[in-house]
């Protein structure tokens, strides 16, 4: 699959900025992402904000694809280095950062709404995000109990959670983001990030998830105001580089993204 700039018609919805933290082992998949989002996502992108570590390469891939560099230090008022979530076996301090960076987004974007993509998934379908004054939300039906824990400790009632809404993307409005980390705060008299932080059982490997929590949340306060879509991601062990234009358009036909995961230890568990 080739990584040339594609510009297609964005169709109509509300403007929107898109949000991808990223780190250097994701330049693989990462222009595939930024080519994927201009192509298939079918809103007016405003900008494309890159949040890394200080790195040069991912400095020029923004330059080359237009996109906005951030620095991640300057997004929250801690460093990666200031968490501690890990095992002998594993460590999940990196993967906590960055999910603390995606929920501090509203502070980055300038529009209304942005969108959170990982940096190992590839659109490649048509995606609307917003629809008749609606969220649009992709959803699977599996997730970790753990999630839904974390989410009760925090907010002090159950997710509603009629399916997982942990699908590599999602559309956040800034005013109920901004809205979900006060409530966070007034409960537990405490900084948003400091809260969700105290709140994981950190003796498990997933403890907690944005999406899982922002999205929860959101349907609890209007269960109408959201239409929830089956995701129909497919991961792949292949590369984004080798995948051509027909495999793609085979793929295409069952399935809207792509994911091309490094990690390893992420299975499948039952929900609660």
């Amino acid at each position: 699959m080739s990584a040339t700039f594609v510009d297609h018609s964005p169709g109509s919805g509300p403007a929107i900025d898109v949000l991808i933290p990223a780190i250097e082992k994701d330049l693989a998949t990462l222009p595939y992402v930024i080519d994927s989002l201009r192509r298939y996502v079918r809103h007016p992108i405003s900008h494309i904000y890159i949040v890394s570590p200080n790195s040069s390469r991912i400095k020029n891939l923004c330059s080359q694809k237009g996109c906005i560099f951030v620095d991640e230090t300057t997004i929250l008022p801690f460093t990666k280095k200031a968490i501690h979530y890990s095992s002998p076996r594993w460590n999940r301090s990196g993967w906590l950062y960055q999910q603390l960076l995606k929920m501090n987004g509203d502070t980055i974007c300038r529009e209304k709404y942005f969108l959170v993509i990982d940096a190992d998934t590839i659109l490649i379908r048509p995606h609307r995000f917003r629809s008749q004054g609606k969220t649009i939300l992709y959803c699977r039906d599996w997730s970790q109990p753990e999630y839904f824990r974390t989410y009760k400790k925090l907010l002090g009632s159950k997710a509603p959670s009629p399916r997982s809404f942990v699908t590599h993307y999602m559309l956040f409005e800034c005013a109920k983001l901004a809205s979900l980390k006060r409530k966070i705060e007034a409960k537990h008299g405490l900084p948003w990030h400091t809260a969700i932080i105290r709140c994981i059982d950190t003796r498990k490997q997933f403890g907690f998830s944005e999406f899982e929590t922002y999205a929860n949340y959101l349907y609890s306060l209007n269960s109408g105001s959201v239409i929830l879509k089956t995701a129909l991601n497919k991961s792949l062990k292949t590369s984004a580089a080798s995948l051509g234009n027909s495999k793609t358009r085979l793929l295409a036909q069952k399935y809207r993204s792509l994911s091309f995961h490094q990690r390893k230890g992420y299975s499948r568990a039952p929900r609660p």
